[in-house]
């Protein structure tokens, strides 16, 4: 184990721990994940970087707040399953979030070793010690069940099965209410088994952790669309005493481009869902085929869109393009995925956007148009404003497009419960302290009120929303 009395000089001279993973050649050949994950020593050493700050800043960017110093420190003194308890305390996701969270965006932000370094970068690995805690739990022993207290007669409904919703249900179930997860899929996870291929969160992880919240007591109910087979005003009248809505941001958004409609165009959505949740990449052992292209155009710049284009690679395609309209400083995607995307050979087309599609006589694409374009000014976002280059157009052919510019949040909720204020976008409104929606009883978080946004963002609004759940259904107080 580490060495306790190493100084801080000592442990600023320790280098970030590279993770093993696959090499290029070989992954786009399989669906596997690529990284395996730290073995003990790695994850040791690696511990041994952090210097135990009195004042926990990285706590402040975790939406969870784990207590992160306490967790990485008993990794460093070799006690794995205190480690994961630690987690555990505040996160039921552990190893879902420790391959899919924005770590650089948020707890090794605020890391003093990344400071001192002057590089997020160099930071504690935060995120691969967490997804080294949580494997370790599962290659080695049962997971301890999180305790649930005695039995409240309280009821609560969750309408989907993300992050948030698992996260709601887990901290409610603890205080003793029956929690019912109604899930629209034949599966729980949503984004997390739909949208992320299997090659960055393999879906055994994803079910292992769910597993752990039926082992609480959760009931999941699948194929239950809420808003077909019941409105949220006939949930209440069945009994249940509050209602969480975490439906996401499913509906997928298009750039209205002229030939958007022909035949080998998808939205990264329905593409992702093909290839992941319904395992398109071993058709014909499976039910669902794919388009399998050559040539494909992947639109956007963000960890969508690596996702596509990486998982078009992996259906064969020779090459595949990603257009973004901005320059690779600018992605919004995380700098791991834009690396992993570029060394498997996507071809980054950079400050370059589609202008409109062209198809044969039979209906299908063939051609991408696109226009050069220069950066302006910074805009609303922060990013500098991206500008058509007059008389630049060109094209590139193509047989199969993925539109991957985000996605808006599913209407069916609100639009059959329209006592539920939304704002322009069809978002939620929801309090930011309580999550509590316009209307009593029914609580919202996630996707559905953030608009798309990141695993770790829609849990921390889960715990929230629990929290003022379970002081709801014990004062009665609205």
């Amino acid at each position: 184990m580490t060495d306790k009395n190493l100084s801080p000089k000592e442990r600023l001279k320790i280098p970030p721990q590279e993770m093993p993973e696959q090499e290029p050649a070989d992954r786009i050949n399989n669906v596997d994940e690529v990284p395996f994950g730290y073995t003990k020593e790695l994850a040791v050493k690696e511990a041994s970087r952090c210097l135990q700050c009195k004042n926990k800043p990285c706590i402040k960017g975790c939406p969870v707040e784990i207590d992160i110093p306490e967790f990485i420190n008993a990794i460093a003194e070799g006690n794995f399953n205190e480690s994961v308890r630690i987690i555990k305390e505040t996160n039921i996701l552990p190893a879902i979030c420790g391959r899919v969270c924005p770590q650089e965006e948020q707890c090794q932000r605020f890391c003093v070793v990344g400071k001192s370094h002057k590089s997020v970068e160099k930071a504690v690995q935060i995120g691969k010690l967490e997804r080294f805690a949580a494997d370790w739990e599962m290659e080695n022993g049962e997971s301890e069940k999180p305790e649930v207290k005695g039995s409240t007669g309280k009821r609560v409904a969750v309408i989907g099965s993300g992050p948030a919703g698992l996260t709601v249900a887990a901290d409610v179930r603890r205080e003793g209410h029956d929690v019912t997860v109604f899930e629209a899929l034949h599966k729980p996870g949503g984004v997390l088994i739909y949208g992320i291929p299997e090659f960055r969160l393999p879906k055994s992880i994803v079910m292992k952790e769910v597993d752990n919240l039926k082992k609480m007591g959760v009931e999941i109910l699948y194929n239950s669309v809420i808003g077909k087979i019941y409105s949220i005003d006939e949930l209440l009248d069945k009994g249940y005493d509050a209602v969480f809505v975490g439906t996401g941001a499913g509906l997928p958004n298009f750039l209205n481009l002229p030939g958007e409609n022909l035949n080998g165009v998808y939205s990264a959505n329905e593409y992702l869902t093909r290839a992941n949740l319904m395992k398109a990449y071993s058709f014909p052992e499976t039910d669902t085929p794919i388009a399998r292209s050559k040539n494909v155009a992947v639109f956007g710049g963000g960890n969508v869109a690596m996702d596509s284009a990486r998982t078009a690679l992996r259906l064969g395609a020779e090459n595949v393009y990603l257009v973004y309209r901005r320059s690779r400083k600018e992605m919004p995607a995380r700098v791991e995925e834009v690396e992993h995307a570029d060394a498997e050979g996507v071809q980054f087309l950079l400050l370059q956007n589609p202008v409109g599609l062209l198809g044969d006589e039979d209906g299908w694409v063939k051609q991408a148009e696109c226009i050069k374009m220069e950066l302006g000014e910074p805009d609303d976002s922060g990013r500098r404003r991206p500008i058509p280059i007059k008389g630049s157009e060109f094209r590139i052919d193509i047989d199969t497009c993925i539109i991957a510019i985000g996605n808006s949040s599913n209407p069916l909720i609100p639009d059959t419960s329209p006592d539920i204020e939304t704002n322009r976008w069809g978002n939620i409104i929801a309090d930011e302290e309580t999550m509590k929606t316009s209307k009593k009883s029914v609580f919202a978080g996630g996707d559905i009120v953030l608009g798309a946004a990141t695993v770790i963002l829609a849990m921390g609004q889960g715990r929230k929303a629990a929290e003022s759940i379970n002081k709801y259904l014990e004062s009665g107080q609205w």
